[in-house]
């Protein structure tokens, strides 16, 4: 999953979805920049020592501002985004039968967005979780058999939504150098009953522990053996564990690998955020747009699509009626609005 807080831990066929062509090592160039194609998306920030720039804002919103929101975010030229969580501590973001409901100023959050994103051609993964479970631990089998119940009530009540597009497994997929064997195991079992609901959906997971150093031949028949169609890879430079000017090599060696394995596509998660003070300890805020930047053209030459964490808090456009986060947000979304439009 992909708050700060969670120490960051969001297949060809894909990139005709997304208008891309297909990478070969013989295309990557330095002179390869991609605009922002997607972004994590939340109702409430899972840790509200993070948030509190933005949580309380979210709480409030209107249906008419969760629809402001999308089409804002959609006007920025992102076609997906991820949800981070249905549900946290033991309360549901949508009316629920499998769990009482977080109270906010809009009955039905999910079904907002979801309706915004039939409108604004936005294209939604939804999350697996967060059921009867610690934020970022596996879940026990109460928790499973929770999941379970609350992926069928998602799929029959917004599964006609044509913006309901995956799903996302938001317990954090670490890579420590590789995938350990219980994680394999939750990523599949949630994949296998996901697909009995909507055979359709594309299902992503998003690991951290990005950096580290993996033999290629053993990480490519990991990912062979994984249930999913996107991987996008945490820069983990918003959390101070990689530098922007490192990531470009580290893509490089995941796209090698990924070529032997082209049946998972390979995604980025740039964090565009920076702490305000202690990493995992203080708010979360705009990173300047010129690291940022950085980041972007690192990873553009290797990947299929690039995804932030996230544009709620980091990013507003001026004027919004949905605004969510501190003045500074108005700033980078500016800056990087002037950037895309210059790539077209």
């Amino acid at each position: 999953m992909h708050p700060g807080a969670m120490q960051r831990r969001p297949f060809l066929s894909m990139l005709t979805l997304s208008g891309m062509a297909a990478f070969s090592g013989a295309n990557h160039a330095d002179s390869i920049r991609k605009p922002i194609e997607g972004s994590w998306f939340e109702f409430q920030h899972c840790w509200e020592w993070e948030a509190r720039y933005w949580n309380d804002q979210l709480e409030a919103f209107s249906r008419d501002q969760w629809r402001a929101k999308v089409g804002e975010i959609a006007g920025a030229g992102l076609k997906y985004l991820v949800l981070l969580s249905v549900a946290q501590d033991d309360l549901s973001f949508y009316p629920s039968n499998v769990l009482p409901q977080w109270k906010m100023a809009c009955d039905d959050p999910l079904e907002a967005v979801l309706s915004a994103g039939d409108e604004f051609g936005v294209k939604f993964f939804i999350s697996g979780g967060f059921f009867k479970e610690k934020i970022g631990v596996l879940p026990g089998e109460d928790g499973t058999h929770q999941r379970e119940r609350a992926l069928v009530e998602l799929a029959e009540r917004y599964g006609d939504h044509a913006s309901f597009f995956g799903w996302y497994w938001p317990n954090e997929a670490q890579l420590s150098p590789y995938f350990e064997e219980p994680l394999i195991e939750y990523i599949n079992a949630s994949s296998a009953f996901a697909r009995t609901l909507k055979p359709e959906c594309k299902i992503m997971i998003a690991p951290y522990g990005t950096r580290n150093e993996r033999d290629e031949d053993s990480y490519a028949r990991q990912l062979e053996a994984l249930d999913v169609d996107i991987v996008a890879y945490q820069d983990e430079v918003g959390v101070r564990k990689t530098r922007a000017d490192e990531t470009a090599a580290i893509y490089e060696k995941l796209r090698r690998v990924h070529d032997k394995v082209a049946q998972r596509a390979l995604w980025a998660d740039v964090e565009i955020f920076e702490f305000e003070g202690e990493v995992y300890k203080s708010n979360l805020i705009a990173a300047p747009f010129d690291r940022v930047r950085t980041q972007l053209e690192a990873v553009s030459p290797f990947v299929d699509v690039i995804l932030i964490y996230q544009y709620q808090g980091m990013m507003n456009r001026p004027g919004t009626s949905a605004f969510a986060g501190r003045a500074d947000s108005v700033e980078l979304y500016q800056r990087y609005m002037e950037y895309a439009n210059a790539l077209k």
